[in-house]
């Protein structure tokens, strides 16, 4: 899908690739702004390559956690705009950011090519009254590009929980248990995990534990932002 007028979501600039939507000057700033963070919970720490405290102390059960930046302006504003007012154009921008985040590491040798694609899922209201899934609309592409299998029905919501925005970490992770449900083949797999925005982890450990429970082999976390 063309970007509008072909201009840069962020500076506005004449944009040379109009399907990358987001020029190179910006992608740049966007993708070194990220502070020294740990390899494992992505929050901020001494190393990029040795977990942090907190890691050693509660090892989370995912191996990787990667993201774009921290949920902060000119980033958030875009992944709100995809996820509540409609902007589903930006899906493949923000996946590209996604993408460029992940050959980084994967350079840097921190970070191994998944095997399966799976999304967060919506339950099936929420699903119905938003029209979309954000992070569907994330993962169709990044599993594309990669070259690997995805599938947008391995993940399974089956009950319907309170927002998770209205409640503490403690409440976060109650309020999850036994609200997913996993139909994909993931044993023996290194599956890449991917959602939007990663608050207190809540969600993915819950689905991670659920996927580690049926033998995937690790569990990659992609998020387009972080909250730090």
């Amino acid at each position: 899908m063309l970007t509008i007028n072909a201009l840069c979501w962020l500076c506005q600039q004449p944009l040379w690739f109009s399907r990358q939507g987001i020029c190179r000057c910006c992608a740049d700033y966007l993708l070194n702004r990220r502070e020294t963070c740990c390899p494992r919970c992505g929050l901020p720490a001494g190393s990029r390559r040795l977990c942090c405290g907190r890691c050693l102390l509660k090892t989370p059960p995912w191996e990787s956690l990667l993201y774009v930046t921290d949920y902060r302006p000119p980033l958030s504003g875009l992944v709100k705009k995809l996820k509540y007012q409609g902007g589903t154009g930006l899906a493949r921008v923000l996946a590209r950011l996604l993408l460029l985040r992940w050959l980084e590491e994967r350079h840097l040798h921190r970070c191994d090519k998944p095997d399966l694609v799976l999304n967060v899922p919506l339950h099936t209201y929420r699903h119905w009254r938003r029209g979309y899934n954000q992070t569907d609309l994330l993962a169709r592409p990044l599993a594309r590009w990669l070259g690997v299998e995805y599938l947008s029905l391995g993940l399974e919501r089956i009950r319907a929980v309170v927002p998770q925005q209205t409640l503490h970490a403690g409440d976060r992770r109650r309020n999850l248990h036994g609200a997913f449900a996993c139909h994909a083949d993931v044993a023996g797999k290194t599956v890449a995990l991917v959602d939007d925005v990663i608050t207190t982890g809540s969600t993915m450990d819950e689905i991670t534990h659920i996927l580690l429970a049926q033998r995937a082999r690790a569990v990659q976390v992609w998020s387009v932002c972080r909250t730090l």
